[in-house]
């Protein structure tokens, strides 16, 4: 697979099919990270590129003035099946990563190699490794730990695929792992036993049975959900299980603290179950009100929305930095077979994210 990157100045989608032929799923990300450290030495930055493992930030603008603004994108993506190398079919641009989210790191690397659109703000791109998997191995965190002063900015956006979208806050996730505790016997004699699988029958239920909890927060619609996500339990088709595990994922609304979180959930399994919570992510508000949120508002959005998912504007928000998402790559995309995403949506992505820039 040819990874020749495309000349300085490239166009966007030349970008992004350079960005798909190195590949970078979860964990090793270090080729891109140094493909891209290297590319870097070009920009004419006002500080050279600052990394902790294969995460690193470009200060590209200093001294201007305006607002600190971080473009934000992540070099990782999901391990999933892709049938030929990267390539353009009309409009489709395939590869892994595609759409989530190397369309939205293109568009990063374009306005550092755009240097007459340099915004009159403060900017910082940050790429980062280990985003898709759990909050506790995201490489933000260590960077941030090694460089506190770069978690300093007025807004930060990250780029994850969103149709052009802007989506606003995010939902707070936890991930519990739940035993139900039972005990074996011959499956001729149960009654000698326990029978965890059986056991669990009202906690699926009860599972089933709940509702999405809706709030409307700055006029947008979130809705908390809980689901069981992976199972497990058995020891033999001959024998009465003695434990039934189950993975459940409970996706909290913004405004819910994660210990609230927590003990929401532990609620709702009561004295049924086992509860072991194993990955923490906080929500994020949306910040539809910040003059800066409203100047990219104006610069041609396809849309305002809130996100029903988990990213790291949370992590943003933790730290008291408003942040957003929004980028050029196709969301039911991500993680796909043969992910692929709009070229028109990219070059699309390229322009709003020049009149957001020039408003500034």
């Amino acid at each position: 697979m040819s990874s020749e990157a495309p000349p300085i100045g490239a166009d966007v989608v030349a970008l992004t099919k350079w960005l798909c032929e190195i590949p970078s799923p979860i964990g090793d990300e270090q080729a891109l990270c140094d493909a891209l450290i290297a590319r870097a030495a070009s920009w004419g930055a006002a500080e050279p590129p600052i990394r902790v493992l294969n995460t690193f930030a470009v200060p590209l603008t200093r001294g201007t003035g305006g607002p600190r603004l971080a473009l934000v994108g992540h070099l990782d993506v999901v391990r999933t099946a892709h049938d030929a190398p990267p390539r353009l079919e009309g409009d489709r641009l395939y590869g892994a990563g595609a759409a989530d989210m190397k369309s939205g790191v293109a568009l990063m690397i374009a306005l550092a190699e755009a240097r007459a659109r340099w915004p009159k703000a403060d900017v910082t791109l940050l790429f980062y490794a280990r985003e898709e998997g759990p909050f506790a191995e995201n490489e933000l965190g260590p960077f941030f730990e090694a460089h506190p002063a770069l978690a300093r900015h007025d807004l930060a956006i990250c780029l994850e695929p969103s149709y052009g979208k802007l989506q606003l806050g995010c939902v707070g996730s936890l991930h519990a792992h739940v035993t139900v505790r039972g005990r074996t016997a011959h499956s001729a004699r149960p009654w000698q036993g326990e029978n965890a699988i059986q056991r669990a029958w009202t906690l699926l239920r009860d599972l089933d049975a709940r509702a999405p909890i809706e709030a409307v927060i700055d006029g947008m619609t979130y809705r908390s959900v809980v689901s069981a996500t992976l199972a497990n339990g058995g020891r033999g088709r001959n024998v009465i299980p003695d434990a039934f595990e189950l993975n459940l994922n409970y996706r909290f609304l913004p405004g819910t603290s994660i210990e609230e979180a927590e003990r929401e959930l532990r609620a709702f399994v009561g004295d049924r179950a086992e509860v072991e919570i194993t990955d923490r992510s906080p929500s994020a508000p949306p910040w539809r009100s910040h003059p800066l949120v409203a100047k990219l508002i104006d610069a041609g959005v396809k849309g305002v929305e809130p996100k029903q998912a988990w990213t790291d504007v949370a992590r943003f928000a933790t730290m008291g930095v408003p942040a957003v998402n929004w980028g050029p790559g196709d969301q039911d995309q991500a993680h796909q077979r043969n992910e692929h995403t709009s070229v028109a949506g990219l070059r699309e992505g390229w322009e709003i994210l020049q009149r957001f820039v020039a408003s500034l």
